[in-house]
């Protein structure tokens, strides 16, 4: 089947929030887990310019330091703890530092993953399956659920509910034959996010996930340095490019706001079309 796609050159639109709208977090506290760099710098970012106080999690302590005094310098109540989700007591004191800090916890980005090594199915060795799923699973349910029980707390106490955002992937779709642990895990989170949210429905407190495509990072970086992966990659992108990880935080500050109010259990792509795609695109040279 042919495409037909235009001989136009695909152009990114403009990711910067328009600072004359009234800001959509004024005076929330978030905590945004994997957020010293990529998607989750960007979306700690979007939410301090949108009024929210900000508490970064990650495991790099120098990185999310300078990504927390990036965010500081733009005006915005931001600090940095060392967490990593895999570890109770690490996330229990996540969530002590946030209420000692801000008073309350109202919106929870779940973004810290890890990504191993390509591996057959045939050589992948328990360890390294067990590795991922310890983080991507069990850390995002351990910290899910320490901030989802703070919230119910602060929702008996009449304060608005709060609202949790997972980070999937469509990857927890479509698989990758050479990253199976990570792609379990996405499955996972998609059915975690579900179920959290019916749990959590009658306290009013929303769960939805976003599954980013290939978005601008690192990771995508490096395969986006070789032409010829490159145009593997964007002939299963009908729009014709990599996204940026501030199109990715344009979603979640959607889904944190009051705009989302009635959004709950969803999983939302983007991916530039992947997923809608059943045949390849022509790669402009």
């Amino acid at each position: 089947m042919k495409s037909n796609a235009s001989a136009i050159a695909p152009t990114r639109p403009t990711t910067q929030p328009n600072s004359s709208v009234s800001k959509k977090l004024e005076n929330k506290t978030a905590i945004v887990t994997g957020g010293a760099k990529g998607i989750g710098a960007a979306i700690a970012k979007r939410f301090a310019f949108e009024g929210a106080n900000i508490l970064l999690a990650d495991i790099d302590d120098s990185v999310g330091e300078n990504t927390a005094k990036d965010i500081q310098a733009q005006g915005a109540n931001a600090c940095f703890q060392h967490c990593d989700i895999s570890q109770p007591l690490d996330v229990r004191n996540l969530l002590c530092i946030a209420v000692e800090r801000f008073d309350t916890v109202d919106v929870l980005v779940n973004n810290a993953a890890v990504f191993t090594g390509g591996s057959d199915f045939l050589e992948i060795t328990k360890d390294e399956f067990e590795q991922v799923l310890r983080t991507n699973i069990h850390g995002t349910f351990l910290v899910a659920q320490a901030a989802a029980k703070q919230m119910v707390r602060q929702v008996e106490q009449k304060h608005p509910p709060g609202c949790i955002i997972n980070m999937s992937s469509i990857n927890a779709v479509v698989a990758i034959a050479s990253q199976i642990p990570y792609t379990v895990s996405k499955g996972a989170i998609n059915q975690l996010t579900k179920a959290m949210a019916l749990s959590l429905a009658p306290h009013g407190i929303r769960v939805n996930a976003i599954g980013p495509g290939s978005i601008n990072t690192d990771m995508v970086r490096v395969v986006s340095g070789n032409p010829k992966a490159l145009a593997q990659l964007l002939s299963r992108t009908p729009l014709g490019r990599i996204g940026e990880p501030e199109e990715i935080a344009g979603i979640a500050a959607f889904l944190a706001s009051d705009d989302a109010a009635y959004i709950t259990g969803e999983i939302i792509y983007a991916d530039g079309g992947r997923l809608a795609l059943n045949y390849t695109v022509p790669v402009r040279e």
